[in-house]
């Protein structure tokens, strides 16, 4: 285990000879968290999200969890992933529980694709832990490229793709509204213009996997928002075009270095879910500018299945104490890009990312 040069206590010293086996566990920080987000951020990479009315507080504080003596619950559902995406999916469990991997989405339109990735070392003086990237507008090659890049400094990918049924982005997967009988149904022009599309990502993402690269795959994200044109045809709609899309891509195209993650909008609505069988970790997102109590708790309620959980988009984030406290410290948390990651309180973004509840790149460890 890598340990950051942040001074121990005798006490604090003893806590991480416990948590050693974990693989990610950090020694406990014990400054007072401060400077809560000032600016608020309601909207993301979808439209508002909904307010479910259930408190947000429902939960008790989590207490420290060793994963590696649970490990043989926690699988991946591809019995053919490659080893190194196995051994991410490991790393992600051994550390749920005990911290939170830090993750940033990039834009590529600010002048530098890493935009992000230079304030928060700015401001931190570290670097998130994972990088979030997006095939949108058919920037397949430069995804590729900057994965492999994040990949040899240690880092981890996850990748996500705003895309029309035919292509192209956001405007597009917002817009298009397609008839389901004829897109679900094989060998309709529908069905074979859509198939072609997921050709071009297919492609990629075989292209990381022979690089060794796996990545953390998050399509058709909030899904149960109903705005993406992927939840327009409703709850039974959207769960056979996932498992069409998991097929595919796991059957036909053979892609080994894929860890799906089903990335729910705040609500969380009854109904959406394809079955264990057909992702590796469930998420939701919020730009509540809260810790998302209210989604972990309805993601704990969908299966019995050991699956991690995810904060996979936010905006501001709150002091890293209150997710302790409230007993959601997800598996990771990703900051939406430009004005959402500005808009965080610069004291709080620091005390964030020198946590000890928190995992940065230089503190990723994957065995």
């Amino acid at each position: 285990m890598k340990i950051n040069n942040k001074i121990l206590s005798l006490s604090t010293a003893l806590l991480i000879c416990a948590q050693l086996l974990t693989g990610c566990a950090k020694h406990e920080n014990n400054s007072v968290q401060t400077g809560a987000s000032t600016t608020a951020v309601n909207t993301g990479s979808g439209s508002a999200q909904t307010d479910s009315g259930v408190p947000d507080d429902t939960r008790a504080p989590q207490e420290q969890v060793n994963f590696e003596a649970k490990l043989e619950n926690y699988k991946l559902n591809n019995p053919n992933a490659d080893e190194n995406t196995v051994k991410l999916y490991n790393y992600l469990c051994e550390c749920y529980g005990n911290v939170m991997i830090s993750c940033q989405q990039e834009s590529t339109w600010k002048g530098s694709p890493d935009y992000e990735m230079d304030y928060i070392k700015e401001k931190t003086g570290r670097l998130p832990a994972m990088r979030g990237l997006d095939f949108m507008n058919d920037d397949f090659d430069g995804v590729v490229q900057r994965s492999k890049e994040w990949h040899e400094k240690g880092g981890i990918v996850t990748i996500c793709w705003h895309t029309g049924v035919e292509g192209k982005g956001y405007q597009e997967s917002l817009n298009d509204n397609p008839d389901f009988d004829k897109l679900l149904t094989e060998g309709t022009d529908e069905y074979n213009k859509m198939t072609a599309n997921w050709d071009k990502a297919a492609k990629a993402l075989a292209e990381l996997r022979d690089a060794g690269v796996p990545v953390i795959w998050r399509p058709f994200h909030e899904f149960d928002g109903e705005w993406f044109w992927w939840g327009k045809g409703g709850a039974e709609n959207f769960k056979k075009l996932w498992i069409l899309m998991y097929e595919k891509f796991t059957n036909e195209y053979n892609l080994t270095n894929l860890i799906w993650i089903l990335g729910y909008s705040g609500s969380v609505k009854d109904g959406w879910y394809p079955g264990d069988e057909y992702c590796d970790i469930i998420g939701s997102d919020s730009y509540d500018n809260d810790v998302n109590a209210r989604g972990f708790l309805k993601l704990e309620e969908l299966t019995d299945a050991p699956k991690p959980l995810a904060y996979h988009e936010c905006g501001n984030l709150p002091p890293v104490g209150n997710f302790v406290d409230r007993g959601t410290l997800w598996s990771w948390f990703m900051v939406w890009h430009t004005d959402h990651i500005i808009g965080n309180d610069v004291r709080n973004l620091k005390d964030f990312y020198n946590s000890d509840k928190v995992i940065t790149l230089d503190e990723v460890n994957i065995r």
